[in-house]
């Protein structure tokens, strides 16, 4: 793991956003060995730290949010023991580090392959109306696995999924048909995006955080359990997360956006 400043990465944190930038423009913001590192650094961070209530994840340049893998420096994992490798995606997502901030997603342009790995964990995904999500694996004769797996477990229905994987980039998924299919919650024009993102970030840091987090775990385990469970778990966080409630306010009004919602 790096300890150093990332540079694959630009991280802010303010009034308790963290606002993390893929900054590999020149490859299209595909993930390297060292992009992988930094990210997972900063999930840990985020997880342990407790000025940060919300994530925003977004991409620098103009063409894409993430194409996937660096393909011109390749698997780096290979040169491990075949028995201690892992899918690089288990790196990425912030769900796998246990992070029970929302993370709101910003994607621009293209979104292709093992971007999905930040889309597939992220709690709410808003695109500008030239984003396309499509999956390449097939056209190299690669299997593509976690990605469509990710993407049946959000609740993109199970055709739709096939299409996606099964036909290379010549099935995109454009902005319009994203929102129909529930992968985003909502279009924007490329110039609200960022903003778009920010406001929704500002509206839930406001919120009391115990809550936040209390609500996002309860949610997210319980699409690996049975219901009866998930009811057991639900009760136990509700009496852990709302204890002390009457001592903290509901809202942080200084981080009150000024913005109605959909």
């Amino acid at each position: 793991m790096t300890t150093s400043e990332p540079t694959t990465i630009d991280v802010e944190v303010a009034k308790h956003i963290a606002t993390v930038t893929l900054n590999r423009p020149d490859r299209m913001n595909a993930f390297n060995r060292l992009m992988t590192e930094e990210i997972a650094e900063f999930w840990q961070r985020a997880r342990d730290d407790d000025d940060i209530r919300v994530v925003v994840l977004r991409a620098a340049g103009d063409r894409a949010f993430c194409t996937g893998l660096d393909m011109v420096e390749g698997p780096w994992w290979h040169e491990v023991n075949v028995w201690n490798q892992q899918d690089p995606g288990v790196l990425l997502g912030p769900k796998q580090h246990k992070v029970w901030k929302p993370v709101i997603a910003a994607v621009q342009g293209m979104a292709a392959g093992g971007g999905m790995y930040f889309l597939n964990e992220a709690d709410i995904i808003v695109c500008s109306d030239d984003a396309t999500f499509f999956d390449p694996h097939a056209n190299g004769g690669m299997v593509s696995a976690l990605e469509p797996v990710g993407m049946l477990r959000r609740g993109v229905p199970l055709g739709d999924v096939l299409r996606w994987a099964l036909l290379g980039t010549e099935e995109r998924i454009t902005a319009d048909t994203a929102l129909r299919l529930g992968l985003v919650t909502e279009v924007v024009t490329r110039d609200q995006l960022w903003p778009t993102a920010q406001q929704l970030a500002e509206e839930i840091a406001g919120r009391r955080p115990e809550a936040i987090q209390g609500t996002v775990r309860a949610i997210w385990e319980a699409l690996d359990e049975p219901l009866s469970l998930s009811q057991r778990h639900g009760l136990s966080y509700a009496t852990i997360g709302n204890r002390g409630r009457e001592a903290t306010p509901a809202r942080d009004e200084s981080v009150r956006p000024d913005r109605r919602f959909r």
